[in-house]
């Protein structure tokens, strides 16, 4: 298990480097010039000449990128240009708002979507398997974006008027206390509670036909038992990976919550950045996401060889 752990980390290098190299030329097409930005629109050819120097954003595109090489093996991320700031620090601060987020939210995914799909499993072609699969329709079909922005004029404006409250029922915005995870936590978590249903319905059905789920009824095994214990444990491999990959999602659909919610994570950070054509804050806050999808994915197939002791890895 050790040796494999290492050669994922091994291969996980490539992707890395991949995923730097996308970034710094992709954000390059982007219009707009940081020097301008960070100069103002009515300054002289020669000042933004010159802070376009200081910035190194004179170099031919191939040194620029060598260079941004260098300094991310030696562990620098350079510096911001919006706030002038190590973008390791300010990323670092950022991160575990994101961090928290995104738990919570496959947190209150898996713990919401996986009885559903149970429940729609168990009772399927009945009433409550066709309302759990359109609950789940619903779910996909929303866009985090207006699942938020409904949200808040549900429980900051409508229902505060409904019951003739003069503050809203949720803070619509920020941080700090319990009450601002409730948002965010739903509008991100939709999608994700929405997938996993239906991928362990599906799973669920397939492991419920299953010889050994026949034979342990046949021998009076409490139903519970049957369908927790032999089956749900058994229908997990592919829950499991549909979480593992859900957790990059997230990552990528907190950059739309934390917009919408002003919550100050690493999203927010990045369309911020984007705005203000920040490079070395962009490259920094995609490095990072792309680091975390690795890891998570590492840790799934860990997770496998736990949850089947079938798979061994050599």
């Amino acid at each position: 298990m050790t040796q494999y752990i290492l050669r994922r980390f091994l291969w996980a290098m490539p992707v890395l480097l991949g995923a730097s190299f996308l970034v710094f030329w992709s954000i390059r097409w982007v219009p707009g010039d940081p020097a301008i930005a960070i100069a103002g629109e009515l300054a002289t050819p020669e000042l933004v000449e010159k802070v376009r120097a200081e910035l190194g954003l004179d170099q031919p595109l191939p040194i620029q990128y060598a260079i941004y090489l260098g300094r991310m093996l030696r562990g620098d991320m350079g510096t911001s240009v919006r706030s002038g700031l190590p973008v390791f620090d300010e990323i670092r601060i950022r991160l575990p708002r994101t961090l928290q987020l995104t738990f919570f939210s496959l947190l209150f995914a898996a713990l919401i979507g996986i009885p559903i799909g149970v429940l729609s499993a168990t009772r399927a072609n009945t009433w409550i398997d066709a309302l759990s699969m359109i609950f789940a329709l619903l779910g996909v079909s929303m866009p985090i974006f207006w699942l938020g922005l409904m949200l808040i004029v549900f429980f900051a404006l409508t229902l505060p008027s409904w019951l003739g409250l003069n503050q809203p029922i949720l803070p619509p915005t920020g941080t700090g206390t319990w009450q601002h995870f409730v948002m965010p936590t739903i509008a991100l978590a939709a999608n994700s509670m929405a997938i996993q249903a239906r991928m362990t319905r599906a799973s669920m059905l397939e492991v419920l036909r299953s010889d050994y789920i026949r034979t342990a009824r046949a021998k009076g095994v409490p139903e519970f038992s049957v369908v927790y214990n032999h089956g749900l444990r058994n229908a997990l491999i592919p829950i499991v990976t549909v979480i593992g990959l859900q957790f990059g999602t997230l990552l990528g659909g907190a950059v739309l919550t934390e917009t919408v919610f002003a919550w100050p994570g690493i999203g927010r950070l990045l369309v911020d950045s984007i705005g203000y054509r920040d490079y070395p804050m962009i490259q920094g806050t995609v490095l990072v996401i792309t680091v975390g999808f690795v890891l998570v994915n590492i840790l799934v197939d860990v997770l496998y060889a736990y949850l089947d002791p079938r798979i061994r890895y050599t």
